[in-house]
């Protein structure tokens, strides 16, 4: 269902503004992608590259080898946020300052920087883009990328999360729902908690 949904918005995102092959000045797509990933983990990684894949490159007409180390761009948007949020032990919820500081500096800042250098580079790299025109890529890809992210993910985190953990839907909560019903029923659960 994320995958289909990130699909979705990655696509919309390329149409409704577009500044490069496959890209986007408003990709409404990294909101919610930044989200998933930081309420179900590594799943929510999975369908953030697998709808950029499909949405923002398949669709785009980019070709198959191109758009295998494009989309790593998507990964790297929402595996920066994840990992700095795992870190730091910050709440998804945004409950305090230092959980909105570790969101800025990682989730809005650090990766949308990132990824916006990769995604411009390897479009010149595969040939789909000339050298000249990266910075503008670069930029359109950044500015966009920062108000969208800035405008929506916050506000998601902060209200969603709650609606999410109150019904136990949270990619850590899943877990240990898991590993109980492992227990009960004799199964170990490590092996499989480390997929998840």
């Amino acid at each position: 269902m994320i995958t289909f949904l990130n699909t979705i918005l990655a696509r919309f995102g390329v149409i409704a503004r577009p500044i490069g092959l496959g890209s986007s000045g408003l990709y409404f797509s990294v909101a919610f992608r930044l989200v998933f990933a930081l309420w179900f983990g590594g799943w929510g990684v999975l369908a953030a590259y697998t709808g950029c894949y499909l949405g923002a490159g398949m669709l785009s007409g980019m070709p198959f080898d191109s758009n295998l180390y494009w989309s790593l761009a998507d990964v790297w948007q929402v595996l920066i946020p994840l990992a700095a949020f795992k870190a730091f032990d910050a709440n998804v919820g945004l409950r305090t300052k230092r959980d909105l500081s570790v969101f800025l500096g990682f989730g809005w800042l650090l990766n949308n920087l990132a990824v916006a250098a990769w995604g411009a580079s390897t479009l010149a790299l595969g040939g789909l883009a000339a050298w000249h025109d990266v910075p503008g890529i670069f930029s359109g890809w950044l500015g966009g990328n920062l108000v969208v992210t800035m405008a929506i993910t916050p506000i998601l985190l902060r209200y969603g999360t709650g609606y999410l953990r109150a019904r136990k839907l949270l990619v850590h909560l899943l877990r240990l729902r898991f590993a109980q019903l492992c227990k009960k029923s004799f199964i170990r659960s490590d092996a499989f908690l480390r997929l998840a």
